[in-house]
Formats: C-alpha cells, sequence, structure tokens
C-alpha cells in the first residue's frame, strides 16, 4: 500500500491491487496555495462539507463519494461520528472519522476533529496502525489534544496533516510544536511513503510528508 500526501488534509491511498482512495480533497483557494488535484480516484471520503475537505468534482474518473459507513471496491469504510469542535459541533458543526482496512493495514482518517475520544469512539475506532491526524490546531484539535488522540489510540505510524506550511497559509500552526519532544520522527524527502503490514514499527512511529501538489 501507497500513501500520498496530496496536502492539506487530502491524501491519495493506492492498494496493491490499484484500488485508487481519496480523502478529503480540498479546493485552491486564498490560503491554499496547492495545486488543483488532477489524480483519479475510485473512492473518496468526505469527512465534512468545508470546501477544503470536500472538493470531490475535482477528482478524476467516476469515484464513488462516501459520506458515511459503505462499502466500496471491497473495502469497509466504517464511520465515525464526531464533531469539529470541543462543544458538541456548535461552532464548527460535525465531522467524521473514517476507519478503514487496505492490504491488511487499518488505516483512520480524523478529518478535522476538534476534540479527544470518549471511551465509546475509542472502541468504535478499534485497532489503528495508520492515524492520519490534524495537528495545526485552531481550527481542529489543538496540538495537545492531537497528542493525547496518539496515546488514545496507539497507532503504529503517524502522519500529521492539516498545519501550516509554505503552501498553507491559514492561521494555524506548523508540524514542529506537535513534534516537539517526541521520539521516531522520521522527515522523508519524499510526499509518499510504502507501508505493509509484516514490517510496521512496534513503538510509534511519525512520518512528516511533504505536500505533493
Amino acid at each position: 500500500m501507497k500513501i500520498k500526501w496530496l496536502g492539506h488534509a487530502a491524501f491519495l491511498i493506492t492498494s496493491d491491487s490499484g484500488v485508487r482512495i481519496i480523502n478529503d480533497p480540498y479546493k485552491p483557494e486564498r490560503e491554499i496555495k496547492l495545486g488543483r488535484i488532477d489524480e483519479a480516484a475510485d473512492i473518496v471520503t468526505i469527512s465534512h462539507g468545508h470546501g477544503d475537505h470536500s472538493n470531490a468534482a475535482d477528482v478524476r474518473g467516476q469515484p464513488q463519494v462516501i459520506r458515511t459507513t459503505a462499502e466500496a471496491k471491497g473495502i469497509k469504510f466504517r464511520a465515525v461520528r464526531t464533531y469539529h469542535d470541543d462543544a458538541g459541533g456548535r461552532e464548527h458543526g460535525s465531522n467524521t472519522v473514517f476507519c478503514f482496512e487496505v492490504d491488511g493495514v487499518n488505516l483512520c482518517h480524523m478529518g478535522d476533529i476538534g476534540h479527544v475520544l470518549t471511551p465509546q469512539q475509542v472502541a468504535e475506532i478499534g485497532r489503528v496502525d495508520v492515524l492520519i491526524l490534524p495537528v495545526g490546531g485552531f481550527f481542529t484539535i489543538a496540538v495537545e489534544g492531537a497528542s493525547r488522540l496518539c496515546d488514545q489510540l496507539k497507532p503504529r505510524v503517524v502522519i500529521p496533516m492539516h498545519f501550516r506550511n509554505e503552501k498553507v497559509t491559514m492561521p494555524i500552526a506548523g508540524v514542529d510544536e506537535f513534534l516537539k519532544g517526541k521520539p521516531n520522527i522520521s522527515r522523508p524527502d519524499a510526499s509518499e511513503v510504502e507501508l505493509k503490514k509484516e514490517s510496521l514499527p512496534a513503538a510509534t512511529q511519525i512520518i512528516v510528508l511533504k505536500p505533493a501538489l
């Protein structure tokens, strides 16, 4: 399985058999200076309706767009209802966490989650091998809360997303605040990483990718 960070909260996940999944495709705008998504996919997941997470129209092909629990191309997508803030959605609305298995690896894309999880939500999510996690705060969970989510879910791999960089100039934090004091950090000079079930790290590893677009 290959995981490619397109930028912001958008990822392209390609299975060994060639199934292509795009999570939370963004729409380029004033504070998102990333290139327009020009990738084909079989499946698109949308965590919530904000324009920087729901631009399925730019994805080429005829993808099945998933917003709730569903199955597509033999892959089961489990939707866990959460919120975009820590006020029960009263400030920014709801958010869907998507959990799905590709090539024996359990992935969890957190969307724009804005709070730590309840015990029930932890149980709903279940085992996580790869956690795709917003770490920029302000519009999502704070940096300290993002670290708490890692403690709650105990993933083998964490891939940070939704943070400020040269192509995303939203008023959010950069990735270094989240990384401070954490061990096992990898910064490959690449936008893509290949992961296999049998070679996942024993201790949690953080992989910081570069935006592809």
